[in-house]
C-alpha cells in the first residue's frame, strides 16, 4: 500500500468544443424523495459550473440507492466507470451537482485515484472547477466535506432512531414492518403531521384478525396447560391450520408455505406483541447507541390476545415428559449444550432412568424421520458433568456449597460465561492437547468446549 500523493489527473487533448463531461447524480429514495426534481436541481448545479468549459453528453442517475454504497456497487456510477475504461470512451470529465449526492467517507478518495490512472477530470460546484489534491486547499476543502457528508449519515441515523424509538414506546405507535400472525392492518386515523395528514397520510394499528386470532389465543392456553412446543405444533399439523406463510402468502413471499415448525410456534409465544403492547427493533442492529435497542410500548396500544399475567407465565413453562415413577426431572445443563457437526442446542432427554442430552440435527417431533440425516447424539449428564469440571477446573466437592455437583458445575459454567466477553474464541478440544481450529458456527452460537462422546460425535458446551 502506498502512502504518496495521488497524482493529478492529466488533462486531456481538448476539442474546439471543450469537454466532453458525464453528469452522475444520485437519490437515495424513491418514496419520500422526487426523483425528476432531484435530478433536475443537481444537473442545474453541474450545468452551471461546466459553462465556458464544455458540454454535458451523458448522464448517470441512481435513485434509491445509498450514499454509503460504493460506486462499483451502485448501477448507474458502475455503468459510468465502464464506459469511461472502454475502447470508446466518449467523456473526458466527471461532473456532480453536489459532493454530498455522490461521496461519504473515503470513497472520494477511491474515485479520484481511479480517475487519475484513467485521465479523467473530476469536478465538484464545491471547487468551482475540477479538484486538485496536489493543491493544499482542495485537500482540505474534500476531507471536510467528507466529514461532513459522513456526519449528516450519523445525524440522520440518530434522529430517525430515536424518534422510533420514542413513538414504539411513548405512543405505542405501529412503526411498519409485517403484521404478527394473529393480527391485521387497521385504520388508525390521520397522521399526526398536519402536512402529512393534508397529503392524505393515515396512521395504521393492529386488530385481531378473525381468521388467524383464535390460533394464537390457543397456542398460548395449550402452553399454559403444560404442553411442549412440539406438540403444539404437531397438533397444527394434524388439524391443518394454516401457517403463517400459508394464511397470508403475500406478506411472506420468502416463506415456504410450508407446515408449523418448532422455531414458528416458539416465536410466537415469545412475541410480547400479543400482550397488547407494541415492540419495535426485537432484532437488534448491534449499535450501541441506546436508543437503537429493542423497545416496548409502556401502555396497551392495540386489543391484546393473551393477558400479560398469562404471556409471562407463559415464558417461563418448560414442558415437562410424565414419568411413571413420579420423580421430578431435572436437567442441569439444560441450554447450555451445543452439537459440534449441527451447531444446534442439545434437547434434554431422559433416558434409563437419567438425565442425557440428544441431537436429532434439525429433526423434530412435528415431521417424520429423515433417513438422510446424521445419526441421533446421545449423551449422559454424567459424563458431561465430568467432562467439562475438567476444563473448568471446577471442584464439584466442594464440601462448603449445598449444590450438588451436576448443579455445581452448571452454575460455575453460566457464571463464566456470562461474564465472557470474547464471543469468538476457537473450540478447544478436552485433554489440553492442541488442534487446528474448528470453523466457526454461525452468529450468536459460538463454542466454549468440546470433547467426544462414547462414539465419536463432537459435543461442545456454550
Amino acid at each position: 500500500m502506498t502512502t504518496g500523493r495521488l497524482t493529478r489527473p492529466s488533462r486531456p487533448p481538448q476539442p474546439s468544443r471543450g469537454l466532453r463531461f458525464a453528469f452522475y447524480g444520485r437519490t437515495s429514495t424513491l418514496r419520500h424523495q422526487d426523483r425528476a426534481s432531484s435530478q433536475g436541481w443537481q444537473r442545474d448545479m453541474a450545468e452551471d459550473l461546466v459553462t465556458g468549459h464544455g458540454q454535458i453528453v451523458a448522464d448517470y442517475f441512481d435513485a434509491g440507492t445509498s450514499r454509503r454504497t460504493p460506486w462499483p456497487q451502485r448501477p448507474q456510477a458502475a455503468q459510468l466507470m465502464t464506459a469511461i475504461t472502454s475502447a470508446e470512451r466518449a467523456v473526458d470529465a466527471i461532473v456532480v451537482g453536489e459532493y454530498e449526492r455522490a461521496f461519504t467517507g473515503s470513497q472520494f478518495a477511491t474515485i479520484y485515484a481511479w480517475c487519475a490512472r484513467h485521465g479523467i477530470q473530476l469536478w465538484l460546484p464545491e471547487t468551482a472547477g475540477p479538484v486538485d489534491l496536489d493543491n493544499p486547499d482542495h485537500r482540505a476543502l474534500t476531507a471536510l466535506l467528507a466529514t461532513q457528508s459522513q456526519r449528516e449519515v450519523l445525524r440522520a441515523r440518530h434522529r430517525v432512531l430515536a424518534a422510533m424509538h420514542n413513538q414504539a414506546t411513548q405512543q405505542g405507535r405501529y412503526l411498519g414492518g409485517r403484521p404478527p400472525y394473529g393480527y391485521q392492518l387497521v385504520d388508525a386515523g390521520p397522521h399526526p403531521n398536519r402536512a402529512d395528514a393534508r397529503w392524505g397520510r393515515r396512521l395504521q394499528r393492529l386488530a385481531p384478525d378473525p381468521r388467524t386470532a383464535p390460533h394464537v389465543t390457543w397456542m398460548f392456553r395449550q402452553r399454559l396447560a403444560g404442553h411442549s412446543v412440539a406438540s403444539i405444533a404437531r397438533n397444527l399439523n394434524e388439524r391443518g391450520i394454516p401457517c403463517p406463510s400459508s394464511a397470508a402468502p403475500d406478506r411472506n413471499p420468502h416463506r415456504s408455505r410450508g407446515a408449523w415448525r418448532l422455531r414458528t410456534v416458539a416465536v410466537i409465544l415469545a412475541n410480547p406483541r400479543y400482550s397488547g403492547r407494541q415492540t419495535w427493533n426485537r432484532r437488534t442492529t448491534g449499535s450501541t447507541d441506546p436508543r437503537s435497542t429493542p423497545a416496548l410500548s409502556i401502555k396497551l396500544a392495540h386489543p391484546a390476545l393473551v393477558t400479560e399475567h398469562d404471556f409471562v407465565t407463559a415464558q417461563q413453562i418448560r414442558a415437562a415428559r410424565p414419568a411413571n415413577d413420579g420423580r421430578a426431572r431435572r436437567f442441569a445443563l439444560a441450554g447450555l449444550i451445543r452439537c459440534g457437526t449441527c451447531h444446534r442446542r442439545l434437547d434434554s432427554h431422559w433416558n434409563h432412568g437419567r438425565p442425557t442430552y440428544r441431537c436429532r440435527h434439525g429433526h423434530s417431533s412435528t415431521r417424520r424421520p429423515n433417513q438422510a440425516r446424521p445419526k441421533t447424539i446421545y449423551i449422559r449428564e454424567d459424563h458431561l458433568i465430568d467432562q467439562i469440571s475438567i476444563q473448568l477446573g471446577d471442584q464439584t466437592t466442594n464440601s462448603h456449597t449445598t449444590l450438588g455437583p451436576a448443579e455445581h458445575t452448571a452454575a460455575a459454567s453460566r457464571q463464566r460465561y456470562a461474564h465472557q466477553e470474547d464471543s469468538s474464541s476457537a473450540t478447544a478440544p478436552v485433554g489440553g492437547s492442541k488442534r487446528s481450529t474448528r470453523p466457526e458456527p454461525p452468529p450468536g452460537r459460538t463454542t466454549k468446549i468440546a470433547f467426544r462422546d462414547p462414539w465419536g460425535n463432537t459435543v461442545s458446551e456454550t
